[in-house]
């Protein structure tokens, strides 16, 4: 007689994930793992006196979700109180930014810092009433004289800072600009206080550090903020010596520590895959081989939990800083370039590939910030070269984001078993501001879900928290409708996929791009029990009201760490 089940889940819709995306109506759980899966049948003989009984009520059961490239210490670091909210809709102009940066230098120390993130040239009505009209640090000035003062852009790639910032970090109109970075000057030659990219650097080395404890404070908000969505697997991409480099500073390499306590003392409630970071923006390959060289990533006591798995690499910029290395010129001139070190572009395509080369040789999974077509072609070739001249069977490199994947990348992809992480609710947020950038069909056929999906790549869907937040029922709705967040009107309806598809990169693929589709992603007897549960039937709602689906319940290996349905 079989053990009876600590979880049975009955009445309800049970995405298992699997080849044939099997609809069933009932599941048990003994432990961490899956015991039983299809109807009352399969599930009634291992219901005991013990076993929790879960009505779903004509609600869904699917995997727990894989938010699979999601800065969790960022995410974080990046809501109060440790920074100001500065995210639409908490803002809609220049005006309520400097506001809240007032409010905050009123109870601040002067000398302390002051940061923010979030900030979109989109949703801020100055520039959207006069797209020549920036953030400067004389907007900030005003209210913030003694404070220095950081705001982070919803994406990362730039930030606008004050005068005072820029004192502090010795930044005038003789610093030089780090390559594959841009200080931001007026007809004067005066830095304006924006700095995009590389350039970021020169601020955010002077920040002062992160204490391992506001780090754990950061992750302990993100894993609540996570099992409240039902993730229950995420990747955090760049912790090491280049992570100092992204949203402030928040990534050095003491966090993987903080990582390995909070394991250690109970508190880790996700699955966590890390890509190591050697360099940030405009690093060379020879810095890149040295840090990754020298780096200490010991085995984790438990792999399944925390796992140093890879290596990233930024190849590129984003579309809207019209940094991405594209092969058409952005509508207004300029086609970006690659942001690793090199004078011309040909040295830095031999930056990247000698990157991604030895990362390869070194055993390590790649994956590739990369955003413009000629940076993806680039990267994908980089891949084929690296798995070519240094044999490994399975090596699952990806593209992360992959916006303007092209038909030659999907193909080459494929071939070599490599993957593409991309960004549905990114595609949400800036569908209609990517038109005035690249022109309304490039701007309708970033992040080509369909023709990937289509050519056989391995697609996994991420938020890029804190770019997004990391809503999967929103990117789900993304992909099945392609609307926008500002207008609602349609962005690339030809490159729809379908419920299953689009669930799919939440669950399986992401497994897959963990080396662990064999025991995580799917509901199938022997995985592990991670689980999350719907109030309402995905199968048949309308794909508007997706978002507004409730998360009730959150199994991490058998263990509920989120529940509305007790109480």
């Amino acid at each position: 007689m079989p053990a009876f089940a600590d979880l049975v889940f009955v009445n309800g819709s049970v995405l298992t994930v699997d080849a044939d995306f099997t609809i069933a109506s009932a599941l048990a759980v003994t432990g961490d793992t899956i015991t039983a899966v299809g109807g009352r049948g399969e599930t009634d003989a291992l219901t005991g006196p013990a076993t929790r009984v879960i009505d779903l009520k004509g609600g869904t059961l699917l995997p727990g979700i894989n938010d699979s490239h999601l800065h969790g210490c960022a995410f974080g670091v990046s809501s109060p109180p440790l920074a100001l909210d500065l995210g639409h809709p908490a803002v809609g102009s220049i005006a309520d930014v400097t506001e809240a940066v007032r409010q905050a230098a009123e109870s601040t120390p002067p000398g302390q810092w002051i940061t923010g993130i979030g900030w979109d040239l989109g949703y801020l009505a100055e520039c959207v009433a006069d797209s020549s009209r920036l953030p400067t640090r004389h907007d900030l000035d005003a209210v913030s004289p003694h404070h220095p003062v950081l705001l982070q852009d919803f994406s990362g790639h730039a930030c606008w800072v004050n005068s005072a910032a820029l004192t502090r970090a010795g930044v005038d109109r003789a610093t030089a600009t780090p390559p594959g970075g841009v200080i931001v000057t007026d007809g004067s030659g005066e830095p304006t206080g924006l700095l995009r990219e590389g350039a970021q650097v020169c601020v955010q080395r002077v920040l002062p550090p992160l204490t391992r404890e506001a780090r754990a404070t950061a992750i302990r908000s993100t894993l609540a903020k996570l099992r409240a969505l039902g993730i229950t697997s995420y990747t955090e991409p760049g912790l090491g010596p280049g992570g100092e480099q992204i949203m402030g500073g928040a990534l050095a390499g003491e966090t993987l520590d903080v990582y390995r306590q909070l394991l250690a003392d109970g508190e880790l409630t996700a699955r966590v895959s890390v890509l190591l970071l050697p360099v940030g923006m405009s690093g060379t390959a020879t810095e890149f081989a040295r840090a990754l060289d020298g780096m200490d990533a010991p085995a984790n006591a438990d792999p399944r939990r925390l796992n140093v798995i890879g290596v990233k690499v930024f190849a590129d910029g984003i579309p809207p800083n019209k940094t991405a290395w594209m092969h058409e010129a952005y509508l207004g001139g300029g086609c970006g370039a690659l942001c690793v070190g090199g004078g011309t572009d040909d040295e830095r395509v031999a930056e990247v590939r000698e990157m991604v080369r030895h990362a390869h040789a070194a055993g390590y999974q790649v994956g590739v910030h990369v955003t413009g077509d000629r940076g993806i072609d680039t990267v994908v070739d980089a891949f084929a070269a690296a798995a070519d001249t240094h044999p490994r069977p399975d090596a699952r490199h990806y593209v992360i984001h992959g916006d303007f994947l092209t038909p030659r990348s999907m193909k080459r992809l494929a071939e070599h078993g490599f993957g593409a992480n991309m960004n549905p609710t990114i595609k949400w947020t800036i569908a209609d501001l990517e038109e005035e950038l690249v022109g309304p069909e490039r701007a309708a056929y970033e992040w080509p879900y369909r023709d990937a999906i289509d050519a056989g790549v391995t697609v996994a869907s991420s938020s890029d928290a804190p770019v997004t937040l990391p809503d999967w029922r929103q990117g789900i709705a993304t992909m099945l409708l392609r609307e926008s967040k500002a207008s609602g009107r349609v962005s690339g309806p030809d490159q729809r996929i379908t419920l299953a598809e689009a669930v799919r990169t939440y669950t399986a693929n992401g497994a897959w791009q963990d080396f662990a589709d064999d025991w995580k992603g799917t509901l199938e007897a022997g995985k592990v029990a991670d689980l999350c549960v719907l109030g309402g039937d995905l199968l048949t709602a309308d794909p508007h009201d997706i978002p507004d689906l409730p998360v009730t319940l959150t199994v991490l290996g058998g263990e509920v760490v989120h529940d509305l349905l007790t109480g």
